[in-house]
């Protein structure tokens, strides 16, 4: 018996089926790459309200007043700073650590080179870490408030430990050999030790050159969802080449800094992840606002 047509002469009835069914198995192999590709990324956070303005002005403050004020109290231990000075210097060559003269003798080849990372060394420090609280603050509250703790915890803990083990950086250690680029070559933080009372030059231990530029790469890389911001872990690096090339730091003023922001990682609570759900037939959706792909919003 022959299959009825429509006038065009295409035969239907059960040709139709078929075709049904193959935009179901195409749907559903849609669904199951969206949820795949979904499944890869990075998890999104709930959104959080922002702590209140006036009060996260006043804390970030009071802690940055408090860690100035704190600096100066061992800002006349200067023979204690030379001889733990000796000390981490003689613990870094029992250590096989590499001399700090090996990163600074190529700064000093070119003029340049050593004025851009003194440049570096007084003008990024403070700006980039201000610069990610207030991205957080206004994009992500809830990464922003546990950066905020991590910051808070790792300064304190450093000032403890600068009223503890007061120590000159190696641009004063004799023994070193090494050239302070900032009074040489220009430009300086920091005036003639004696004289100096806007900061503490025997506070070399732990960095926190370092340790926020660590933060900051960390929670750039947390906060963030683009391939690239991986990246971001180029900052500490440089930081620490600087700091070390600069000889405002030994290599282990970095290990310390590092060591201190590890447990506070750890202790301070992560914003809630959740994944973004896929509804059936129309392939895996994300919870994230559209038009926002490289950075999702946290809760606290």
């Amino acid at each position: 018996m022959k299959a009825r047509t429509e006038p065009a002469g295409r035969p239907t009835g059960p040709a139709e089926p078929q075709a049904s069914a193959g935009t179901h198995a195409a749907t559903r192999a849609r669904a199951s790459i969206g949820a795949r590709a979904a499944a890869a990324r990075p998890p999104l956070v709930r959104e959080a309200a922002r702590p209140p303005l006036l009060r996260e002005l006043l804390l970030v403050a009071g802690l940055f007043l408090v860690y100035k004020l704190g600096r100066q109290l061992v800002a006349d231990h200067t023979g204690e700073a030379f001889r733990n000075a000796h000390r981490v210097w003689h613990l870094e060559r029992a250590l096989h650590l590499p001399g700090e003269g090996t990163v600074q003798s190529p700064l000093l080849h070119t003029d340049v080179l050593v004025h851009a990372a003194n440049v570096y060394y007084a003008t990024v420090h403070f700006p980039a870490t201000a610069a990610l609280l207030v991205w957080l603050y206004l994009r992500r509250p809830a990464h922003y408030v546990r950066v905020r703790r991590v910051l808070a915890a790792v300064t304190g803990a450093a000032l403890v430990l600068h009223l503890a083990f007061p120590l000159a950086p190696p641009r004063m250690l004799a023994a070193a050999h090494l050239v302070d680029t900032g009074r040489v070559y220009g430009p300086s933080v920091y005036g003639p030790p004696r004289t100096d009372h806007l900061s503490n030059q025997f506070a070399a231990m732990p960095s926190l050159h370092f340790g926020w530029a660590l933060m900051v790469a960390i929670a750039l890389v947390a906060a963030t969802r683009s391939r690239w911001r991986w990246l971001w872990l180029l900052h500490p690096l440089l930081t620490l080449l600087v700091i070390v090339g600069t000889a405002n730091h030994y290599w282990l003023d970095a290990v310390v800094a590092a060591a201190l922001l590890g447990p506070a990682l750890a202790v301070m609570p992560r914003p809630t992840p959740v994944r973004g759900t896929a509804t059936a037939g129309r392939g895996a959706r994300r919870s994230a606002p559209a038009g926002d792909d490289a950075l999702v919003g946290a809760g606290r």
